[in-house]
């Protein structure tokens, strides 16, 4: 009997049209398409917990369905050989239909959110351009050399450890015009030499490696003024939605490490040569390029193991910052730069926090105040000039669309508002027919469904005593052998041939995601001693941050329920401080002084982090919740 078996996958696009890969038995049809380099995302990490890595098998023997299968995409896809390919095993040869993703266009990737605003920053960012004359050797008796005739125009102090590739570049660029040379530092360190005066070309790149996505920003280092940002869905994504999948994915595997790696460094690459042409820029003119992200990313992005990260008690391999040249990484694209990451605090408190807290000046407050990264892998930061702590808060990918019935990321055909009267009124991003519901359309379909007593306190959709409620509400609340599910648009107005519901799964699925946020927020306050009254300010800081309704935050207590006016949008905070730190070094110097004030708080080692999550993730207090249940909202 044969150990291998032939897979074929066709799908809508050239990567999938027609390739054959071989495969053992015990393969999923998930670990056979990554393995022959086909793009299947698996949002929720081939755990079955998503339906992102649907195929259709149509030719071979079909597997019976696990539950997983069932579950996810109902028997209807089940009985027409829809699969899940992380679920699926390999039983014979067969082909395989690739679905088609989801049609996401005019994805709202947020740069930074606000302009940079380099008004009391010095403007040191450590790359130096100076011109000079040198005379190449001309003398046999003179014992001298290119090296040293170039330190000598430059006639300041500068390391005499000059790389390789400038003295290969040195004698044609010291010979080329007369001696007329530019030579460029970065922190008293040569990193280029050119012919001739090239002083006025001094840029450089931010970069924010998030888990869901990657955006940057190239700057001009003279002037501070930017020059073109660049953005996208981060590609890693295919291999899990969330942090713990992906570190999942490559622990203890070398060889995958490798390919999360190059999907960053990839991706990285081409966002610099398109900044480049937005800018008309040459790459080879970028000298400093500042990277922030997550514990994870920012391990992934340098080839580090990851495994640990991942396992208690979830240290990082280092916490230092650090300065790399690009071509050890590498970056192709930039390849006279020099690669500057920030400081990571502890755990998933990364640099991307520590660019947020640079950017919100949260360690110079008089007053408490608190930093709210929403996003995949949440961050919290509460304190003032006095004290600072921290905390990471894994709301995964729920927020994002993702693990969401019908859910998507801030793209076209997404619903982003709801608003519930008699009848369900959705607002769609770019005012197209709905093909799915985002995440802050996910906040804010629920937090209406609490106030037309659609579902309760404690997220039970209503079953009972439905009478009562409005008939087109009423007619949009549907049982069915999965459960009970709510209809925000139907099938005759969507953009699809089925209706875009929230099911009892997805409304799960939000209570885990806020709580973790909510719960963040709560421990802090119960460690610093710190009541809602204290708080001065909510810092609302990620891309995703920025386009929740705050009300609505409230309303399922994503967030305090404190005054509105206290609950303000920073933007990306991360990219922000990205960009300071590649404009000052006395900024990015600061990062590394600030990382070892801040304590970081291990919530699952508290003991009573289990109660204060378990309050957490209901959308209202306990004693409201016990009284809507005696109610019989339900």
């Amino acid at each position: 009997m044969t150990s291998s078996v032939e897979v074929t996958f066709v799908g809508p696009n050239a990567q999938t049209r027609g390739r054959t890969a071989r495969a053992a038995l015990s393969e999923t049809v998930l670990q056979a398409a990554q393995a022959a380099g086909v793009d299947i995302a698996a949002t929720c990490g081939g755990r079955g917990r998503c339906r992102s890595c649907r195929v259709k098998v149509l030719k071979g023997d079909v597997p019976p369905p696990t539950v997983q299968d069932t579950i996810q995409l109902g028997h209807e896809e089940v009985h027409e050989q829809f699969r899940l390919s992380c679920q699926t095993r390999i039983v014979s040869d067969c082909t395989v239909l690739v679905a088609p993703p989801k049609t996401e266009v005019g994805h709202q990737i947020l740069a930074s959110g606000r302009a940079l605003d380099s008004a009391g920053v010095a403007l040191d960012s450590g790359v130096e351009k100076r011109v000079i004359v040198a005379k190449a050797p001309a003398d046999e008796h003179h014992q001298t050399s290119d090296v040293e005739e170039m330190l000598t125009a430059l006639a300041v102090d500068v390391s005499r450890e000059i790389p390789l590739e400038i003295m290969r570049k040195l004698p044609a660029v010291l010979r080329a015009q007369k001696g007329l040379l530019t030579v460029t530092t970065f922190n008293q360190n040569v990193i280029d030499v050119e012919a001739g005066d090239t002083s006025a070309h001094k840029y450089g790149m931010a970069f924010d490696i998030g888990t869901t996505s990657i955006v940057g920003t190239l700057l001009d280092l003279v002037t501070g003024e930017e020059l073109a940002s660049v953005g996208n869905v981060n590609p890693q994504a295919t291999y899990g939605g969330d942090l713990m999948s992906r570190i999942a994915y490559a622990q203890f595997d070398e060889k995958k490490l490798t390919t999360l790696r190059v999907r960053a460094l990839n991706a990285i690459n081409d966002f610099i040569k398109e900044a480049c042409e937005q800018a008309k820029v040459a790459p080879e003119h970028i000298y400093k390029i500042v990277v922030v992200g997550n514990t994870c990313m920012h391990h992934i992005f340098l080839g580090i193991d990851v495994s640990y990260v991942g396992l208690a008690p979830y240290a990082p391999v280092v916490r230092d910052p650090l300065v790399l040249a690009a071509k050890e990484l590498p970056l192709k694209a930039a390849p006279n730069a020099r690669v500057c990451l920030l400081p990571i605090v502890a755990g998933f408190v990364g640099a991307d926090t520590m660019g947020a807290v640079l950017a919100t000046r949260i360690y110079d407050s008089d007053k408490i105040r608190v930093m709210v990264d929403i996003g995949t892998n949440g961050e919290v930061v509460m304190g003032s000039k006095d004290k600072l702590m921290a905390c990471s808060a894994p709301a995964g990918p729920a927020l994002e669309g993702a693990q969401i019935r019908h859910g998507m990321r801030g793209a076209v055909g997404a619903i982003e508002k709801v608003q519930i009267d008699t009848d369900v009124h959705c607002q769609v991003i770019g005012n197209a027919p709905a093909i799915g519901i985002c995440g802050s359309g996910l906040i804010d379909a629920v937090a209406k469904m609490l106030d037309a007593e659609v579902v309760n306190s404690s997220g039970l959709l209503r079953r009972r005593d439905r009478e009562a409620l409005p008939p087109a509400i009423r007619e949009r609340l549907i049982d069915n052998p999965h459960g009970c599910e709510f209809m925000l648009v139907k099938a005759t107005d969507a953009g699809k041939d089925e209706a875009v519901t929230l099911t009892q799964t997805d409304i799960r699925q939000l209570q885990l995601a806020k709580g973790a946020i909510y719960s963040g927020i709560m421990m802090l306050q119960k460690v610093m001693g710190v009541t809602d009254q204290q708080i001065e300010e909510i810092m609302l800081c990620g891309g995703f941050g920025n386009y929740i309704n705050i009300e609505s935050a409230v309303r399922i207590r994503l967030l305090p329920p404190l005054p509105l006016h206290k609950i303000t949008y920073f933007g990306n905070a991360a990219h922000l401080g990205a960009q300071l730190a590649l404009l000052s070094e006395t900024e990015r110097a600061r990062t590394y002084t600030i990382a070892q004030r801040i304590e970081h708080v291990a919530l699952a080692t508290r003991p009573e982090f289990q109660d204060v999550f378990v309050d957490a993730i209901t959308f209202s207090s306990p004693a409201t919740a016990q009284a809507s249940a005696a109610a019989g909202a339900q």
